[in-house]
């Protein structure tokens, strides 16, 4: 399953995390980076998915 959400943070970003998280501050966070720069989002994506396994 995580293979799959790291997957998804790669094409969506916030899908990943709302996946991780639900719907929290980091689930935001994420939907401002990704509109700011893609590979940003991505990053914060992997990173969420990581630290909360």
């Amino acid at each position: 399953m995580e293979l799959l959400k790291i997957i998804l943070a790669i094409l969506l970003p916030p899908l990943g995390v709302f996946l991780q998280v639900g719907l929290g501050k980091h689930f935001w966070l994420n939907v401002v980076l990704t509109i700011l720069g893609y590979l940003p989002g991505i990053v914060h994506a992997v990173w969420v998915i990581a630290k909360n396994k």
